[in-house]
């Protein structure tokens, strides 16, 4: 049984399914490279997918939120405020890219793609042209174009969400953004597609697949004048395709056991929300606590899989007159 695991994007909040991995590592015993053949990311989640494919443990990565989130997000109010509407956005893309190279450690900061121990997709978007691109190691059955592309260098661009973070270029690409900008915030189909189309390792039906969320809020109050239209406006690209990433995975790949982990949440909680840090902690702790990892990866947990009743629901065409 081969496994693909998908992580949402979703900045700060990526401490909940960093989280949650650590729970499977406690469990299993090992990391989760050695659990997962195939890992995607999408912003956070492609940060997360860096270090697992580096071996970092999800312990750590989960301190790592807490450790270094304040120097990525350096909130100073009033310069912040005025370096959005001057620039468009209030944090610095070059300190994300050095905190990555940092944490990746000395063996794993400069790998290409290709130099990955396991399959690996992060997307981005270009911005010239919104073209999305998917950072994936190089295999006889895809075009070779991504694979020669550092592995710090596709994470940091995933990463730079509009108006917090400014694009991030990559010679012979161009200047890249968030890859959930309106594509793929929840990655789960494009690793779907790449594994099963664009490679000669993987069957829907030896595949369990598995995607983990950043928290979804559900009930969001109206906005009320331009910035909070703006910050609804991010959220929704970001958020938006999160639930049809999966029901496409499910109408598509339904031979694979495929299972969705993710929370709502009460209220919003802003990709740098820094100081909320120990709340989102609870939070994956606390579902966490409700996951039972050893049922998921032998397909027999029943909870957390995605059926019909699950997934989006369905529009139905009545053919003839009405």
């Amino acid at each position: 049984m081969r496994r693909i695991l998908s992580i949402d994007g979703g900045g700060i909040r990526g401490i909940i399914p960093a989280v949650l991995l650590a729970e499977l590592e406690r469990s299993t015993g090992r990391p989760t490279r050695e659990t997962f053949d195939f890992v995607a990311g999408t912003s956070t989640g492609a940060v997360l997918a860096a270090g697992i494919a580096a071996g970092i443990p999800a312990a750590e990565m989960a301190r790592l939120y807490e450790r270094r989130s304040a120097d990525v997000f350096r909130h100073v109010p009033v310069v912040s405020t005025l370096r959005r509407i001057v620039t468009g956005s209030m944090y610095d893309t070059r300190t994300l890219h050095r905190v990555i190279r940092e944490e990746l450690g000395a063996e794993a900061r400069d790998w290409r793609l290709n130099d990955a121990p396991i399959d690996l997709l992060i997307t981005a978007k270009r911005l010239s042209d919104g073209m999305p691109w998917y950072f994936v190691r190089d295999n006889p059955a895809n075009s070779c174009r991504a694979g020669d592309y550092a592995l710090a260098d596709a994470a940091t661009a995933s990463a730079a969400a509009p108006t917090y973070l400014p694009p991030w270029a990559i010679g012979g690409i161009g200047e890249l953004i968030d890859g959930g900008t309106g594509v793929a915030g929840n990655p789960v189909y494009q690793a779907c597609v790449e594994a099963f189309e664009y490679t000669d390792a993987y069957r829907p039906d030896e595949t369990l697949v598995v995607s983990l969320g950043t928290g979804r809020l559900l009930r969001r109050e109206r906005p009320t004048w331009i910035w909070p239209w703006l910050g609804w406006l991010l959220s929704e690209l970001l958020r938006s395709p999160a639930e049809q990433q999966t029901e496409l995975v499910h109408r598509h790949y339904r031979a694979a056991a495929f299972y969705r982990l993710d929370l709502e949440l009460e209220h919003e909680i802003g990709l740098d929300a820094v100081g909320r840090i120990r709340e989102l902690r609870a939070l994956g702790e606390r579902l966490a606590a409700d996951v039972d990892w050893p049922a998921i990866l032998d397909g027999s947990d029943e909870r957390f899989l995605v059926t019909d009743a699950s997934t989006l629901p369905r529009e139905y065409c009545r053919i003839g007159p009405s």
